[in-house]
This record gives C-alpha cells, structure tokens and sequence, in this order.
C-alpha cells in the first residue's frame, strides 16, 4: 500500500507554555515535524513516544493531540512504530527521513550567502484543470517551495536557471511531461518586470513577515536549557515559512535594501548559540523517557 504523500504545508507556530497555546492537531503536527528534523533525524531518526509527548508538551499542545499528530504522520508513512515492552518507539521510515533531510537542507541552506545572478529566467507553463484540485494543489506546493512564482494561470517563473532539475523532477514525479514546457533566457525589453514580479510573488507581505521575525527573535536571551529548547523550535517555526514565500531574488531586481539577509543573519546567529542547549534539554526528556515505566 502505497502511503499518502506527506502534507508540505507550513502550520502555524505555537507559542509555548505560559503564553495563550495553539492546541489544534495542525498546530501540533508543524511542531512535531520540527522537531524531528532537528532533534530526531540527526540521531539514527529514533525516539520514544514519552520524549516527543514532553517535548510537545513544552510548547501547550496536550498530551491527546501530541498522539493524534503521531498518528497522522505515521498514517502518512514518515513514522513506523516499534513497541518495546509497555513503551513505544518511534523511527523514522525512508519517505520519512528524505523528506526532511530535503526539509533541513532547503531551511538552512535558504539565504545562508549571496549568490550571482546570470540574468536567465525559467519560465514554466503547466496545464492542470479545474478538476483536478489534488493535483494542482501539489504542483502548486512543490513549485512554490522551489520558489517560483504565478503571475497568471498555468504560468510559473523564477530568475534562477539553475532551478531546471528540480522543476523538471516535480513535472516527472507529478506526470505532467505532456501537458509542461519550459523555457530559460534573458528577459526582453517587452514589458513591465517589476509588475511581473509583483504579480508572481507578494513581496510587501514578505517584506512585513522578515521585519516582524527580525523584531520577535532579534536579541532574544535564553536563561535555561528549556528555554533555549523552546524558542530554537520557534525560531525553526518561524524561518521555515520563508522559503515558500521568498523567491531570494537577485539584487538587481529588488528596488530596496530587502531584509531577507538580516533575518537570515539573525536566524542562523541564534540557532547557533542555542543549539548546544536546546540539545541538552532534548537529552533530558529523552533520557526521562527511556527510563519511565
């Protein structure tokens, strides 16, 4: 039986213990999937039930939807479950561990240096009806974590050539070979690029989104290893959006002084100082939870 394929959307951030929760299963879930891809993948992809119930626990989501997210990500072939006596632990499966991997290394590899342009765009056109809503809504996700934009329908471009693989991956996995063409090249003096570019990508609101994460996370102090726990989990919450919404355009198509690259400074600056910490409160639960009865 073939697993369903497994959810890419970005859910919303909880806040933890002591500020008003988000307590949904989507809530829980987003969390769940952070935390496994920075605390579990790069430790043999194993952890007991107990230690994710504890960790999710910090962030106000109940015990209840903590075991209903597993469920789900389970139920979507990322998890398989292993009982040991009256414990159960979790591992991650290989459509699980890809997934994340692929995950991690777009979130932190997202803005991590400037890069040159050539000045070639990839323009893409892909035919998919009306009727056929799953399947747009997964070409739409994968295009958009790719970070092309659609300033009309069946019409996604990017001005990043290197881009090529990837979308031509995403057309041979979906199964749209006949119904995709695509093309790379310099723009032409035809037209208007800026209004292209705001029609592919809401760049205010992009905009709005980087100086608000600036603001919350920027000179952000921790006094304890569970406070360094709980606000890396955050901060990975937080950043994970950017990559589906920030196309990282070059600098000869910004008009501005983007804060992309500040955030991008900040995110890393803080993920690295709290790491050693956040790791140590993982062990503890983790430990805890392997000795509970």
């Amino acid at each position: 039986m073939t697993p369903r394929e497994p959810r890419t959307d970005i859910g919303q951030a909880a806040e933890p213990a002591g500020h008003e929760p988000e307590k949904t299963s989507a809530s829980a879930r987003s969390l769940l999937l952070t935390v496994l891809g920075e605390f579990v993948l790069p430790r043999r992809g194993e952890v007991w039930t107990g230690t994710l119930i504890d960790a999710l626990g910090a962030f106000g989501i109940e015990e209840k939807s903590a075991r209903q997210a597993l469920s789900r990500t389970c139920a979507e072939g990322l998890l398989a479950s292993v009982r040991h006596g009256r414990k159960v632990r979790w591992n991650l499966t290989e459509a699980g561990e890809r997934l994340l991997r692929e995950g991690t290394e777009r979130i932190y590899g997202f803005m991590r240096r400037p890069h040159a342009w050539d000045g070639r765009w990839l323009v893409l056109t892909a035919g998919v009806p009306e009727t056929q809503r799953r399947l747009r809504h997964r070409l739409r996700t994968k295009l958009t974590w790719l970070g092309l934009g659609s300033p009309s329908p069946t019409l996604w471009v990017i001005p990043d050539a290197s881009k090529e693989a990837a979308v031509r991956d995403v057309v041979r996995e979906l199964d749209l070979g006949d119904r995709a063409h695509a093309w790379i090249g310099p723009a032409s003096d035809i037209g208007d690029i800026t209004k292209l570019i705001n029609a592919a990508w809401d760049l205010d609101d992009v905009e709005k989104r980087y100086l608000g994460f600036i603001e919350r996370f920027e000179g952000r102090v921790v006094s304890t290893d569970r406070e360094a726990f709980v606000h890396q989990v955050l901060l990975i919450q937080e950043w994970r959006r950017f990559p589906f919404l920030d196309p990282d355009l070059p600098a000869e198509l910004l008009d501005h002084d983007w804060p992309g690259p500040r955030a991008a400074t900040v995110f890393h600056d803080l993920r690295d100082r709290w790491r050693r910490r956040a790791q140590a409160e993982w062990d503890l639960m983790d430990s805890g939870a392997a000795t509970r009865h």
